[in-house]
């Protein structure tokens, strides 16, 4: 007896040791461990069983040859031994997203009844390899079988392109971080007050001007001056098809925002006669403006791109015909360039006092018989859902647009905190979560930052904590919550270097958050995946925030 005894503690030890070597995230629905382990070949065979996976299998086989110098080969055909073999079965009853992953002594099997479900597949593959890189590949893959679904559909991150530029070859780059966390959506933030980034063939203004910006302030507003630095940037519409590309080829479906009607400077720069008083001057604060734009007024120059950061009064101008012509415009090239069935209009921070006092936008109030400024922000954002809507596409915006009423199908995203998306799902819209309490990623991850930051405090601990189906919600009205989505905001993070730092390891709490089930997560569990993660994050060469699991919570 007492042997058997001691042959069952062996065990359980041997099963605990191996389960600890499998530390995934997000954490997936189920694990069981079976006996053995699968050791890579070093030329190992990646076996699809259709054309589909192909770029499942490409992903798998280029990070194989990135991090670990071992050169894989794709093949369409029948499983051989010691094969990772990826297995589409359109009959089988997994969800969309999900998949079921065997690890023997064998080969590796992944099987999902559509092409998203064996990409994620890939993911969890790619977590079950040894962190260390090419020096740890003898400790082999633990024997096991995975059962796997996502929790919500929608797994966002947002990058904002308008403060600071990042490059093509960056954005792809971020597009893999998503990728690598089972994020499946990437919102493009690509216009704003301070620069607009995307080409558009009919208004060559918006990037010879718009784009561009004669300097920014140095440090956090109100700051101590301007850099004087020209800066700016922008993505030709064949860089944006190759991105969406990119992004498609991972499973993210790429959600721009062409922010309307407030954030509107740059493109105001570039055409005066979009705002409400063409001839009066962008207001740049005297302490913070560039030397160029000061000598640029004095020659009479009066619409500038921002320079500094805020919320600022001249916005699209609602009571003119020509400024809906000009967005319709827009988003007639735009739309072409998105296969997203949505697309994101902003509607947020736009000040009515420009609106209040032009007579152009009073006659507007008048003619529809709005009630103020507020219905005339409504009736600017339903306008726009119905070009959408005739391009065949649904619109979504920041939870401002339920002032003055909400358009018809709008979307909404909330972020000042949960009351939007609350009452946005109880009168049956669809609504993505993204509060600034827990998803603000250039709010400072911990309470002493060595960098600039735009203030807020969200550490780890925090993002982890966050459920997206808030209670206050009708339990018949919680299928409206689509997901959530965390925002890195770019005033203060100018370089690749900080956006990563501000990222991670937040985005791996945001990965477990929006992938595992409420009732799956845990903390302490997540905490002791960390070290591993981090070991993973070295092995790509990406900065991180260390030492932030104990941070103290808000």
């Amino acid at each position: 007896m007492i042997r058997v005894v001691k042959l069952f503690c062996l065990l359980l030890m041997a099963s605990a040791t191996m389960a600890q070597q499998v530390q995934i995230i997000p954490e997936p629905t189920s694990i069981v461990m079976k006996e053995g382990k699968y050791m890579l070949p070093a030329k190992p065979v990646i076996i699809i069983s259709s054309n589909e996976l192909k770029p499942s299998a490409s992903f798998l086989q280029n990070y194989l040859s990135t991090y670990y110098a071992v050169k894989a080969k794709i093949s369409l055909g029948k499983p051989v031994q010691g094969a990772i073999v990826l297995l589409l079965d359109k009959t089988a009853s997994s969800p969309a997203e999900g998949y079921t992953l065997q690890v023997t002594n064998g080969g590796i099997t992944a099987t999902a009844s559509t092409d998203a479900g064996i990409f994620y597949a890939v993911q969890s593959i790619i977590q079950l390899l040894p962190a260390g890189g090419v020096a740890s590949l003898s400790n082999g893959i633990p024997a096991l079988q995975i059962v796997d679904a996502p929790a919500y559909k929608y797994r966002g991150m947002h990058l904002d392109v308008s403060r600071h530029f990042f490059s093509v070859e960056y954005v792809k780059q971020f597009i893999d971080y998503l990728a690598l966390h089972k994020i499946n959506r990437f919102h493009w933030h690509l216009t704003d007050d301070q620069g607009w980034r995307i080409e558009l063939k009919k208004y060559p203004g918006l990037t010879k001007a718009g784009a561009h910006r004669n300097g920014t302030i140095v440090g956090r507003y109100p700051g101590k001056g301007s850099d004087n630095q020209p800066y700016g940037g922008y993505y030709t519409q064949a860089q944006i098809k190759e991105v969406v590309a990119y992004a498609q080829a991972r499973y993210i479906t790429v959600v721009p925002e062409i922010e309307m009607p407030g954030h509107a400077s740059a493109a105001i720069a570039a055409y005066p006669w979009l705002s409400c008083f063409p001839k009066e001057k962008t207001v740049i604060p005297e302490n913070m403006i560039a030397t160029k734009t000061k000598e640029a007024q004095a020659a009479g120059a009066l619409k500038f791109t921002q320079e500094t950061f805020g919320v600022f009064d001249d916005v699209f101008c609602a009571g003119k015909d020509s400024t809906f012509r000009f967005l319709e415009d827009v988003l007639k090239e735009v739309v072409p360039l998105f296969p997203s069935k949505v697309i994101h209009v902003g509607g947020d921070e736009c000040p009515k006092g420009n609106w209040k006092r032009c007579p152009a936008c009073q006659a507007r109030i008048k003619q529809m018989g709005l009630k103020d400024e507020h219905e005339l922000q409504s009736y600017f954002i339903k306008r726009m859902e119905k070009v959408l809507e005739a391009h065949g596409k649904s619109l979504m915006g920041w939870d401002e647009i339920l002032e003055g009423g909400l358009a018809p199908n709008a979307m909404v995203m909330s972020w000042r905190g949960e009351k939007g998306g609350i009452t946005a799902a109880n009168e049956g819209h669809y609504v993505v979560m993204t509060p600034n309490s827990h998803f603000y990623f250039d709010h400072k991850q911990r309470q002493k930052e060595d960098s600039v930051t735009i203030g807020g405090y969200s550490p780890l601990e925090k993002v982890y904590s966050y459920n997206p189906t808030p209670a206050a919600i009708d339990v018949d009205k919680r299928h409206f919550i689509l997901g959530a989505q965390a925002n890195l905001w770019t005033e203060y993070i100018g370089n690749p270097a900080k956006v990563e730092y501000m990222l991670f390891p937040r985005m791996a709490a945001l990965s477990e958050v929006l992938w595992t089930k409420p009732e799956q997560k845990n903390w302490d569990a997540f905490k002791a995946k960390l070290p591993t993660q981090e070991q993973r994050y070295t092995l790509w060469k990406i900065h991180f925030s260390k030492d932030v699991v104990n941070e103290p919570l808000k």
